[in-house]
């Protein structure tokens, strides 16, 4: 299960199809440490950057370096990991896979 968390995103100035490493806050919105996201948690990420490519994915987020692994899903890269240009953002985001986890434990709870 991942962790879900309001209102993070931030620009990460990141190159290539690595580790991200997680930059100042966009206007509007939170850190993921300010938002409640501890050293370790799993997010649902989603990264967009130039030229409409996108990504998303299951990331860990560690604390120190405040970076995100990438875990991808889906992606305008034929879901590998997009190449970062090094102006991206990226936010924590809930998805079709979370609403259909949602949905099964609801199920199994009864």
């Amino acid at each position: 299960m991942v962790t879900l968390v309001n209102r993070a995103k931030v620009a990460t100035s990141t190159t290539g199809t690595g580790t991200i490493t997680l930059g100042a806050a966009e206007d509007g919105y939170q850190t993921f440490a300010d938002a409640g996201v501890s050293n370790g948690d799993v997010v649902r990420y989603v990264l967009e950057d130039e030229n409409n490519n996108f990504e998303i994915g299951t990331g860990v987020y560690t604390s120190s370096g405040t970076t995100l692994t990438r875990n991808v899903i889906e992606s305008s890269n034929s879901n590998n990991a997009i190449n970062l240009s090094g102006s991206a953002v990226v936010f924590v985001g809930f998805t079709v896979e979370d609403a259909d986890n949602l949905f099964d434990l609801s199920i199994a709870l009864g």
